[in-house]
């Protein structure tokens, strides 16, 4: 699929458009100079397996905004914990034409490192486990199965690549390499910290946070600070606690809220090689239905 061209905003450049985001900085914003702050539009498309698919998700921008913005405001107090900084701006109006789908934020030096947190086996993790008896490298006792919750979270970096290539898992020690000991530790004491206070939140509404990954960068002060979307449907996954407590197949325990739908029915009708088939009707509506639904839960 190639994506629609981005949207003409008054006042308001394109810079750079991503798998599902488009990014913009204020027209006035001198070539190669830090912008005073960045409008983050989500959209519709959806991707899998590192491609951008047809036809998009209707309404999935602003479904996943709406969810990004609760969590920032759960992770800067009104959970109880203590506060993480984040991206977002206040006091600049969105754009009408963008309205409930984008985001207002601060630059910030961003880290090439992908965040990710895992507290069950699954994905990638389990298709590792089942050969080597490892996820990312790192040992696990024997006898788990799919979908089963680790003894304890596991932090598993990634590097983010290039645009156009693949991010590549790596060690926390190559994390080390690539950012200094001081930003490495920071970056997985915070992820871990966010990822037991969502898990938290996610459980006492009747949901299982499987796994996510976040991004961090530095702000002006040298602050680490929460970036890009966080704990939604596309970076993370969400399961239905009952279902998992009482399916007795990976399918009926990983009653999913996120994008699994357009994984699975990917997964089963293409080769991974050449242009991913267009989704039917019926997966669009299912995955639509299961990201609003996830918002309802949580919120």
């Amino acid at each position: 699929m190639t994506p629609a061209p981005p949207l003409e905003l008054p006042g308001w450049r394109h810079v750079y458009s991503g798998k599902v985001r488009d990014l913009f900085v204020p027209a006035d914003t001198a070539e190669g100079a830090d912008p005073a702050h960045l409008l983050v539009v989500a959209s519709d498309r959806v991707s899998a397996f590192d491609h951008v698919l047809a036809p998009g998700i209707p309404g999935k921008g602003e479904l996943l905004t709406r969810l990004s913005m609760w969590w920032f405001d759960r992770l800067a107090g009104a959970d109880g914990g203590r506060p993480v900084p984040n991206h977002l701006v206040d006091g600049v109006e969105v754009p009408a034409e963008v309205r409930g789908r984008a985001m207002l934020v601060r630059s910030l030096d961003m880290q090439p490192i992908e965040c990710v947190v895992r507290g069950y086996l699954t994905g990638s993790g389990w298709a590792e486990y089942q050969t080597h008896g490892t996820v990312c490298g790192i040992p696990l006792p024997d006898g788990l199965n799919d979908g089963d919750r680790l003894p304890e979270p596991l932090y598993t970096p990634a590097f983010k690549a290039p645009m156009g290539e693949h991010d590549e898992n790596i060690t926390f020690e190559r994390s080390v390499e690539l950012v200094g000991a001081e930003t490495a530790t920071a970056l997985r004491d915070l992820s871990l910290e966010i990822y037991r206070r969502a898990a938290a939140t996610a459980e006492e509404r009747g949901l299982i946070l499987a796994d996510t990954k976040f991004e961090f960068g530095f702000d002006a002060d040298g602050v680490l600070t929460l970036a890009d979307e966080v704990l939604t449907s596309d970076s993370s996954r969400y399961w239905d606690a009952a279902a998992w407590r009482s399916g007795t197949t990976p399918a009926e325990r990983m009653a999913s809220f996120d994008k699994q739908i357009v994984r699975d029915w990917l997964a089963a009708h293409w080769d991974k090689q050449g242009t991913p088939p267009a989704l039917p009707d019926d997966v669009v509506e299912r995955t639509r239905e299961r990201y609003a639904r996830l918002l309802d839960l949580l919120t």
